[in-house]
């Protein structure tokens, strides 16, 4: 295969500081007690830091609570932060609160991140908690007070050349073992096989296959070379496990290597391709039903190539979706999980001053929506991520714009999928949230709790947002490196 020029890219698949959950307990109407804190406390590599725990009586409680302090450390932290509590109990007659002072104390060596600290006070058979994040920091960050977890994700960062892998425990940061992992070139483009055990990262100098251990951390296969030169400016495998299909720019072809699905290296089959109408290649996506693959071809459109992934030859015919304005570009495509709807992210799609659209077509015909395009409240809609895990599966889509007229930071819109009698239509439920500087990136975790959203702009480079109704609130930001890293694409694992 010719070797064409690569360039960054907008890739969907798959953090952070992160917090810890709530800090207050509603106190009981029974005659017992509550127990709440001051708040969450940031300390310093080798320092400590405390933060007040009130014992608030109700009903005339009496009694002696005793105190117990535990920590819930990030996965694989040295020499984790410790607790201790002064007084370790506490007495208590009619209606006065008493106070215990909780540290929260480090080392020289102990890991940055968030640390979940229990709080546990018992009487008798009335047990109570209450929960501070001590976030360990060298830049004075702060824990949040989110309490939800994610599956792992892995962010591609292009200036460091690292693969840097996380998730998110009870609202905190928690960096995979091993993270971050060297790379040898600037990377391009990632994808993660959909059975969990592959991770396929294209750089400048080919592609390189990793195997995802227990945990998401990662060992780099095939003796650590190439398993194809080919440069992918985006990659994607089907959902049979068999296929790494992926596209470079100024190539003006569509690849597919025949990889095992025991081993995730290329098999003895031949690599195939197929034409595409323009050279320039900003993003691809295989559809669900494993069908169609389609490619964000710039201003040559959106081409529609027929798949099977059951032939030997894979690649069918190919079409061309035009741009609703020839003066603009594709730039970002997706398609709904219950394949219902196909999405494309173009440039100079409206008038007026953010002219960036999301058009929707029907899957199964390819008429587009009454309504397409829909205004993004930007000018280049660079990703988009239909919601495809948890309670909001299949309701909405987000589109993250890179770029918002008069703003020197991006946003991300978001929208409602409605049905009627077989009939789809969009519908904004919010103003367009800010999305940093230049996103570039979005995908939802595998758990459905978090969209995640990287920016190639910088610090931080890494926004991960809560989903209440589809309303998104911004719960943890974080760099993924020592920004700026030039986040390229992030992929998160199934």
């Amino acid at each position: 295969m010719k070797i064409g020029k690569w360039a960054r890219l907008a890739f969907l698949a798959a953090p952070l500081l992160t917090g810890c959950s709530g800090f207050w307990d509603t106190p009981t109407s029974t005659t017992t007690y509550s127990l709440s804190n001051s708040g969450n406390v940031t300390v310093a590599p080798g320092a400590s830091s405390t933060a007040t725990i009130t014992a608030t009586p109700s009903s005339s409680f009496t009694g002696t609570i005793a105190l117990t302090c535990a920590v819930s450390a990030p996965t694989g932290a040295t020499s984790p932060t410790t607790c201790s509590l002064s007084p370790t109990s506490l007495s208590m007659s009619g209606t006065t609160a008493q106070t215990s002072t909780l540290s929260a104390d480090t080392t020289a060596t102990t890991t940055a991140g968030a640390y979940q600290i229990t709080v546990t006070g018992t009487s008798g058979s009335t047990t109570k908690t209450t929960n501070v994040c001590a976030e360990v920091s060298t830049t004075g960050a702060t824990c949040t007070a989110a309490g939800t977890s994610s599956g792992v994700f892995y962010v591609l960062n292009q200036t460091t050349r690292q693969i840097a892998a996380f998730s998110i425990v009870s609202g905190a940061l928690s960096q995979v073992t091993g993270s971050p992992y060297s790379l040898a070139a600037a990377p391009t483009a990632i994808a993660i096989a959909p059975n969990g055990k592959f991770l396929y990262v294209g750089t400048a100098v080919g592609i390189y296959l990793y195997t995802i251990n227990t945990g998401g951390g990662l060992t780099l296969a095939n003796s650590s070379n190439v398993i194809s030169q080919d440069v992918a400016a985006g990659m994607q495998v089907d959902s049979t496990n068999s296929w790494l299909v992926e596209a470079s720019q100024l190539v003006s072809g569509l690849y597919a290597i025949p990889i095992s699905t025991s081993t995730g290296l290329p098999t003895s089959g031949t690599e195939q391709s197929t034409n595409l109408p323009g050279t320039t290649v900003n993003q691809l996506v295989i559809s669900p039903d494993n069908t169609h693959v389609f490619v964000a071809n710039g201003n040559k459109g959106t081409a529609d190539v027929i798949f099977a992934a059951g032939n030997a030859k894979p690649f069918g015919t190919v079409t061309n979706i035009n741009l609703a304005n020839s003066a603009g570009a594709a730039w970002s495509v997706a398609v709904d999980p219950l394949n219902r709807i196909l999405y494309i992210g173009e440039t100079a799609a409206l008038s007026g001053t953010n002219t960036g659209g999301l058009r929707a077509f029907d899957y199964n015909t390819l008429v587009e929506l009454v309504g397409s395009p829909y205004a993004t409240g930007g000018l280049a809609p660079y990703a988009i991520a239909p919601t495809s895990h948890g309670s909001n599966s299949g309701t909405y889509v987000y589109i993250a714009n890179h770029t918002v007229s008069g703003s020197s930071t991006g946003t991300i819109a978001g929208y409602t999928i409605n049905s009627s009698g077989g009939t789809y239509t969009l519908t904004g439920f919010n103003a367009a949230v800010a999305a940093g500087i230049t996103p570039i990136g979005l995908t939802q975790d595998s758990t459905g709790n978090y969209l995640l959203a990287i920016d190639f702009g910088g610090s931080p480079d890494l926004v991960a947002y809560t989903m209440n109704a589809g309303t998104l609130t911004s719960a943890i930001t974080a760099a993924t490196g020592t920004d700026p890293v030039g986040a390229v694409a992030i992929a998160a694992a199934p």
